[in-house]
């Protein structure tokens, strides 16, 4: 991901909070206006239920929630102040953090289930592949969102586990929405998915071959919430008060399966017969700074990052 790191911190030094305040927090009885931007996926369902419930309101935000395309467009936009906060993967966090942005994780954001086979993100080939394990994605075509992210370097780490070569591996970007019909014609040899188009896939008679995400760690944190330096420093309460929400949401959406189901109905454009079949991640309160560390193992080895992340700096 390259970021006009320049532009982005000259706007971070020009730009205050960007939560227009009514009133102060959520101790002081009034409300306090933020937005946060947010992938419409299912990760961010706890999000969508938090503002759904009044959970967010309880703790004295009013909540707007706008869509990103993922974290290329999340992290410049909480930089410049056009998002308070943006729900991110852990991997576009850490290269902002390389490239000299000021991100800070203040909130969990989605974690795999830990279940090889059973995960809400994995590796798939088309039916009749010869492909079978990680170790047969040597030497193939693999269809990611982005190079240099979550996907490719998870997935790396999985075909290095399996005994293979990952240097011999070919990525090729693509929108999630369009792997599947490439995996049917022939033009990638597998594609690296998360739900729906999971579910999408093996429906059409895709074989999972990787559960990329419990190779990394098997609790890995995906990604997270996070905004800047500056707006810890400005404005503590109100972050205390974000973290405090959606963890708060994040455990109501582990107890209630059933309502992320309902949710995703509202905000996504999943099929309702997908929806019911979809694998759910977990959504667990705080930090899990070991998987973390781990994630950036692998950026270092793959070369995305030049320094393994300061963990201290990361977290808030």
């Amino acid at each position: 991901m390259i970021l006009p790191v320049a532009a982005v911190v000259t706007l971070l030094a020009s730009t205050a909070c960007g939560g227009g305040q009514e009133g102060g927090g959520g101790d002081s009885g009034g409300t306090q206006s933020i937005t946060v931007g947010a992938i419409p996926i299912v990760d961010v369902a706890p999000l969508h239920l938090g503002l759904d419930q009044g959970i967010f309101e309880k703790h004295g935000i009013d909540l707007e929630i706008k869509n990103t395309t993922g974290g290329a467009q999340a992290v410049p936009s909480v930089v410049s102040g056009e998002f308070d906060f943006a729900f991110g993967n852990i991997t576009s966090i850490m290269v902002g953090r390389d490239n000299d942005l000021p991100l800070t994780i203040v909130a969990n954001g989605v974690t795999s289930t830990g279940e090889q086979g059973n995960d809400f993100g994995a590796v798939v080939v088309p039916e009749g592949s010869d492909i079978t394990d990680a170790k047969g994605l040597e030497d193939s075509t693999i269809a990611v969102n982005n190079l240099k992210n979550i996907g490719d370097t998870t997935v790396r780490n999985s075909v290095r586990k399996a005994g293979g070569d990952s240097d011999t591996i070919e990525f090729v970007e693509l929108p999630f929405p369009e792997m599947p019909a490439a995996l049917e014609r022939g033009d990638v040899d597998a594609a690296w998915l998360v739900e729906p188009f999971l579910t999408s896939a093996l429906n059409n008679g895709a074989t999972e071959v990787a559960s990329n995400f419990v190779d990394a760690h098997k609790n890995l944190s995906v990604a997270y919430y996070f905004t800047t330096e500056q707006v810890v420093a400005q404005d503590p309460e109100l972050v205390d008060n974000f973290t405090a929400a959606i963890e708060e949401s994040m455990t109501y959406a582990d107890e209630h399966p059933d309502e992320v189901r309902r949710i995703l109905g509202e905000y996504t454009e999943i099929e309702p017969e997908v929806i019911e079949q979809i694998r759910l991640p977990r959504w667990p309160n705080g930090y899990n700074q070991e998987s973390a560390q781990a994630v950036g193992e692998l950026l270092v080895h793959d070369g995305v990052v030049e320094d393994q992340p300061d963990m201290d700096k990361l977290f808030k």
